[in-house]
């Protein structure tokens, strides 16, 4: 947390001043289901490193995607009883949740970390296409992200990196001592699988709640 901090206030001090704020970056919408997101219209301007933090807080603590993140994988290995020692009872949920949480507080650390050092952008941002393109775009942007320019594409490296490690430290409390490299390559097949349907929720969720509000009316 101390270096994510110091990071992202190095970063900040390298902004140009002077210049307003768009307002996608003041209020940086986080949505509870698919996290953070860009409006189709918005501009794609970088945010600074007080701006980094405070979306950092709010994907980590204070918005309830990452406790519902938590809790549908927590049903999933209790379903599973994985890990089986710790049993299928209530003791056994409680371990999955306590687990799941650290691990998802982990990655989500390390990802905002590491995005914040090299400057990409963390958001999703939506298509400015229509049709079918932009489910293409939502599977793409889980790989490639833009850089401090806003302009250039890169590897969207950082959130599978951090799903390793998060997965990696994860198996150091988990019973039967799993395989390190083997937890943390299972981490990145879900970041994935995940993040390519968080985009895509993320992507047509717009037009599924308009098409509710004009049933409605």
């Amino acid at each position: 947390m101390a270096l994510l901090v110091t990071t992202s206030f190095a970063q900040e001090k390298t902004q140009t001043t002077g210049q307003p704020e768009p307002t996608v970056n003041t209020q940086l919408p986080v949505n509870w289901l698919y996290g953070a997101y860009i409006p189709k219209n918005a501009p794609l301007v970088a945010l600074n490193g007080r701006e980094r933090f405070k979306l950092y807080i709010r994907q980590t603590y204070t918005t309830p995607g990452i406790y519902i993140k938590t809790g549908f994988f927590a049903v999933h290995d209790q379903v599973r009883n994985t890990p089986e020692d710790w049993g299928d009872g209530f003791s056994g949920f409680a371990k999955r949740v306590g687990s799941n949480q650290a691990t998802n507080i982990i990655q989500n650390s390390f990802t905002s970390l590491g995005q914040g050092m090299v400057g990409w952008e963390p958001r999703y941002d939506r298509c400015k296409c229509d049709g079918w393109p932009r489910l293409r775009h939502a599977f793409i942007r889980n790989f490639i992200t833009y850089d401090r320019s806003e302009k250039s594409l890169r590897p969207n490296i950082m959130p599978f990196a951090a799903a390793f490690g998060a997965g990696a430290i994860s198996a150091t409390w988990n019973p039967n001592n799993p395989t390190i490299t083997v937890k943390g390559y299972q981490s990145v097949i879900t970041q994935a699988w995940v993040g390519v349907i968080i985009n895509t929720i993320g992507e047509f969720m717009p037009d599924v709640k308009k098409k509710l509000s004009r049933h409605k009316d």
